[in-house]
């Protein structure tokens, strides 16, 4: 069984929506559609007022090279191009669709069968891949055609799936690979082909042993990839951890998962290129979980993007009473969902409820000089001294000390026995230090 090598920390996994079979959720009323669902330049409406769109209809484009083009999740009336408030409180800019019927493009294969020919040439993946809106469904949502066009000078030797699914209470990946097994499969390798690469791993944490027995039955028919069963720890599906823990490799500071020969990608993504590449369907659709200790309901949905969070609360229970915080994520690396009428994007992966008792923060003391959150950094970093450095603005100090490396896990936080917020400074600090180092001129 495999992990990482340094640092990591053991939250109780709380995967009680585990059973939960993804169920199609009802298609909203009016759908907000974001032009921001993706890292980089939020994407340009191509519709105006009274547009007539379909289910997978090209609603935006791209507006740069890490961008992506965004999809219609419903059929209707374009009401209008609105400015609206994400689950943050942040205002972006949405395409407003009053719906009507469901009515889908025709080139999309609606159709149940499993198609595991691979068809495409690699490029022409790449540019299917771009032309779909598939974005890295792991958190980040990189646009999946630009991660598999490494730089020149870069090669990719080998492609890794991200199944562990580290953070506690979500289960979305895990339902994908029990129901999906080969979708997921061949999914990677439609990604293999076009890295031009021959080897191929899927990670999966050892608690979901379902899963990893549904993956080793395909060996015979994918024998090119390989399911790797890595020990329960997090920050498992970490990248740089993933890439340690699979074939033993460190990614080097300031560097990327390609310096050491991988892509990695999620499972999620993974069963999004083979429904875009092989169903012809862009990326209109997510799994999510709903969940929390205090939930009315256990639910994993498939929901349209642009669907209300407050509508999917609704459906599933309503927001308990006793739920002092609602998280869009885990509890681990999550975000506090500020606007419950925000509409979900292609990257949203769960309602996480969570009560006082679970939130509140225990009284700072003063650190005792354990080292603990030394011990548990999976970057060897010194959460402590960061800490210490973003409080007192020593920039150039945390930037000596390589605060840019950190990968906000909060394994610090989580292991602190004086209860610091060190993850919350850490993360301040290391905003300022990036803007410092992006300020200075190239060499």
């Amino acid at each position: 069984m495999k992990t990482f090598s340094i640092g990591g920390v053991h939250p109780a996994d709380n995967k009680i929506s585990a059973d939960a079979a993804i169920e199609q959720f009802p298609v909203p009323e009016v759908a907000y559609i974001s032009m921001s669902q993706h890292l980089g330049a939020p994407a340009e409406p191509i519709v105006a007022a009274g547009d007539k769109v379909k289910v997978g209809q090209l609603i935006a484009n791209p507006a740069g090279f890490i961008s992506a083009p965004v999809h219609s999740s419903v059929s209707g009336t374009v009401k209008g191009i609105e400015t609206i408030k994400d689950l943050a409180g942040n205002f972006c800019k949405a395409v407003v669709i009053e719906v009507e019927g469901d009515e889908w493009v025709e080139t999309i294969d609606r159709s149940a069968e499993v198609v595991s020919e691979i068809k495409l040439e690699p490029k022409a993946i790449v540019d299917k891949i771009k032309e779909m809106g598939i974005v890295g469904l792991g958190g980040a949502t990189f646009p999946t055609g630009v991660k598999l066009s490494p730089p020149p000078g870069k090669k990719a030797e080998f492609l890794i799936i991200n199944g562990a699914e580290c953070e506690p209470y979500l289960t979305s990946d895990y339902r994908l690979l029990v129901e999906c097994p080969e979708q997921v499969l061949i999914g990677a390798a439609i990604m293999m082909k076009a890295l031009g690469v021959t080897k191929g791993f899927v990670g999966v944490e050892e608690n979901k042993p379902k899963a990893i027995e549904i993956l080793k039955g395909f060996h015979s028919k994918y024998p090119q990839i390989e399911i790797v069963t890595l020990k329960k720890k997090y920050p498992q599906g970490g990248e740089k951890q993933l890439i340690d823990a699979v074939v033993g490799r460190q990614v080097p500071s300031m560097g990327l998962p390609i310096d050491t020969g991988a892509v990695v990608q999620n499972v999620g993504t993974a069963f999004a290129v083979y429904e875009a590449v092989q169903k012809n369907k862009p990326l209109f659709e997510g799994i999510m979980t709903v969940t929390g200790q205090c939930a009315a309901q256990q639910k994993n949905y498939r929901h349209r993007v642009g669907t209300p969070l407050s509508k999917i609360m609704e459906v599933s229970g309503g927001i308990p009473e006793n739920a002092a915080k609602i998280i869009s994520g885990g509890p681990m690396m999550g975000k506090a969902i500020n606007n419950i009428d925000a509409p979900t994007l292609k990257g949203t992966s769960s309602i996480l409820y969570l009560t006082e008792e679970q939130t509140k923060r225990k009284p700072e003391s003063n650190c005792i000089r354990c080292a603990k959150c030394v011990a548990a950094c999976p970057m060897g970093l010194e959460p402590f001294l960061l800490n210490k450095l973003a409080k007192a603005k020593r920039w150039d100090d945390a930037e000596a000390n390589k605060i840019y490396d950190c990968i906000e896990c909060g394994c610090c936080s989580f292991t602190c026995p004086a209860y610091i917020p060190l993850l919350d400074n850490i993360r301040l600090g290391k905003a300022t230090v990036m803007k410092i180092m992006k300020s200075r001129p190239k060499k």
